[in-house]
């Protein structure tokens, strides 16, 4: 579904991810594993178009989007919830969502309201509420659904359990776990290896923008050398 080789993305003159390779197969849970600063949401902005790679190929879905403006990378089907929770604070739950309709994509069941207000119960009673007296959690939940409305094939959550209390991080590991259900495939960037091991089957570890290690999930937890090695402080 996603593969990426030799990318390169700078900040000005910073050189921030060191040809970066990765690939995530269709229907899979992955999880960008690494500490704060490693480059985890660099390549987030890289891949929905945000930051333009200064080398290096993207291909999503067949296709190459490497440089493409990012409003084409949505449109294609890739799915980007940020970790600042950019929600439309003025507009109301249901509004909020219709910002984020986009056509049915083949081969999978079109997200809508009330399929989405199944998944996240506490916005089906604030439909009417505008963003920006909801809470955190609740917003984390608003703009995940709000992606979904776009239909993505496959959706980048940028730190979705950063922040949130115990019982807000259980629906959000239920909620990916009915994405994926749904065919739809999920890429995560955490530092909560705990919650990632919860959701994801495999791993992309990245340290310093340099791809450290890739594989499952399990073979990660096993291996305690390696976890010290790049992933605690």
């Amino acid at each position: 579904m996603l593969s990426l080789d030799g990318v390169n993305s700078f900040y000005g003159r910073a050189h921030i991810l060191h040809d970066v390779g990765f690939t995530v197969a269709r229907g899979q849970v992955a999880v960008l594993l690494g500490r704060n600063g490693a480059g985890k949401s660099t390549v987030m902005k890289t891949l929905i178009g945000l930051l333009r790679p200064g080398s290096g190929q993207i291909v999503f879905d067949g296709a190459p989007i490497a440089g493409r403006a990012p409003f084409a990378i949505a449109r294609a089907g890739l799915g980007y919830v940020p970790e600042e929770r950019r929600i439309f604070t003025d507009l109301t739950v249901m509004e909020n969502l219709q910002v984020g309709r986009q056509k049915p994509r083949d081969g999978l069941p079109p997200w809508t309201p009330e399929r989405l207000f199944a998944l996240f119960p506490n916005l089906a009673a604030m439909r009417n509420r505008a963003g920006g007296r909801m809470s955190g959690g609740e917003q984390q939940m608003l703009t995940i659904a709000r992606t979904l409305m776009g239909n993505p094939r496959l959706i980048l959550l940028d730190e979705p359990s950063e922040g949130l209390a115990p019982i807000i991080v259980e629906q959000m590991a239920h909620a990916i776990a009915a994405m994926r259900a749904e065919g739809v495939t999920v890429l995560l960037a955490e530092q909560n290896l705990h919650f990632a091991a919860r959701v994801a089957d495999a791993a992309v570890v990245i340290e310093s923008g340099r791809i450290a290690w890739t594989g499952s999930l399990a073979a990660l937890q096993a291996d305690a050398e390696l976890r010290s090695a790049h992933l605690h402080l």
